[in-house]
């Protein structure tokens, strides 16, 4: 993989994190909403969007992929201070490239694979440290299907 092609992942994980705060919904149900060709599509072009702002960026999305405001406020249920979404697409980021190296899944399917999984819930409970353990932990919880002790 890249450089150009890391970026671009990490550049999507944040904005699927900063769709999801914008509307209120999980991150797995964003990815649900863009489907497959909707996360390729943006993996594509990614460094065209990312000279445009998230806001600009989401705006337009929530109105191309009709994407409804849900009831999951990640940030308003924390009780402590809340890491910014580019934090959070980090978490993803590195998740997803640790998999990628030993799959010959495509990209985008194990994107949907991540973000559809039970980490996700863990990455997205800001009362719990689960985005701010080790790398390794998250994918060998992952890996486990549970966050290991």
């Amino acid at each position: 993989m890249t450089e150009r092609e890391k970026d671009d992942l990490f550049y999507v994980c944040s904005l699927i994190e900063f769709l999801g705060r914008l509307t209120k919904n999980t991150t797995a149900e964003v990815v649900r909403v863009l489907a497959k060709e909707g996360l390729a599509w943006n993996l594509e072009f990614a460094d065209v969007n990312h000279c445009l702002s998230f806001e600009e960026v989401g705006d337009e999305m929530v109105k191309d992929y009709k994407i409804a405001t849900g009831d999951f406020d990640s940030v308003a249920q924390s009780e402590f201070a809340v890491p910014d979404y580019t934090a959070i697409g980090s978490v993803y980021h590195d998740l997803i490239l640790e998999l990628k190296k030993d799959s010959d899944k495509e990209l985008v399917d194990i994107m949907i694979d991540v973000f559809t999984s039970f980490i996700s819930d863990e990455i997205s409970d800001f009362n719990a440290s689960t985005f701010y353990e080790n790398p390794s932990y998250i994918y060998h919880s992952y890996l486990a299907g549970e966050l290991l002790d």
